[in-house]
């Protein structure tokens, strides 16, 4: 996974807060981290006191604040007792997954808002006039569609150039487009491809001897 590439110190850091993790217990996670990384598979407080000013007594109070939280774990692998920080990282990945998708949709939305005025824009310039309500609605379906502003706002232009003014001529200009879009890059399209189905199988029935012809 892509989230597992990142380290997930950094992630800590960005999101401990946000996570109502306190300084305390930050910098507990950072050493068990480190103990863990230097073969130390399981981490107690004694082991942990070797390497913190903290008591050792608010050390384990610490410790059993971070299971209660769900971020730290003592488990069994094989005949061995671990300590592990995973559900911690799955936490930390998943948060990064979330920031991630937000990002993802607040630069689509932003985009999209972009191309929309660009499309308002160019379609009153043209048209001379202002878009109703039934015309924007058209034109975020087309957007919606996956139709680029730059298609859009050329659709419209040969609309013009035919002498149509209708957002009507405008939707047929943009679906001839595709279609012819379609053929070229897969040689068919749908209705075509159903057509030649039912050639090829008119055909084939028309050969077939229906009539069995008698020995001569």
């Amino acid at each position: 996974m892509i989230t597992e590439a990142i380290d997930f110190r950094y992630l800590l850091i960005e999101n401990y807060k946000k996570l109502k993790i306190k300084e305390n217990e930050l910098a507990t996670i950072f050493v068990i981290d480190h103990l863990i990384s230097q073969g130390n598979p399981f981490v107690t407080a004694d082991l942990l006191s070797l390497k913190m000013s903290l008591d050792i007594k608010e050390i384990d109070t610490i410790l059993a604040t971070l299971i209660t939280k769900g971020f730290f774990e003592y488990k069994t692998v094989g005949k061995q007792i671990v300590a592990s920080l995973e559900p911690l990282k799955q936490k930390l990945y998943r948060e990064f997954q979330i920031f991630l998708s937000k990002e993802e949709e607040e630069k689509t939305s932003k985009r999209i808002s972009e191309e929309l005025d660009n499309i308002y824009f160019n379609f009153e310039k043209l048209l001379n006039r202002s878009l109703s309500p039934v015309e924007i609605s058209k034109i975020h379906e087309w957007v919606s569609y996956g139709y680029s502003d730059k298609l859009i706002i050329d659709a419209l232009k040969e609309a013009l150039s035919r002498g149509k003014k209708t957002l009507r001529s405008v939707d047929k200009i943009l679906l001839s487009w595709s279609q012819r879009d379609d053929l070229e890059n897969e040689g068919h399209t749908p209705l075509s491809s159903e057509w030649d189905k039912n050639l090829e199988e008119t055909i084939r029935i028309a050969k077939i001897p229906w009539v069995k012809k008698s020995d001569d």
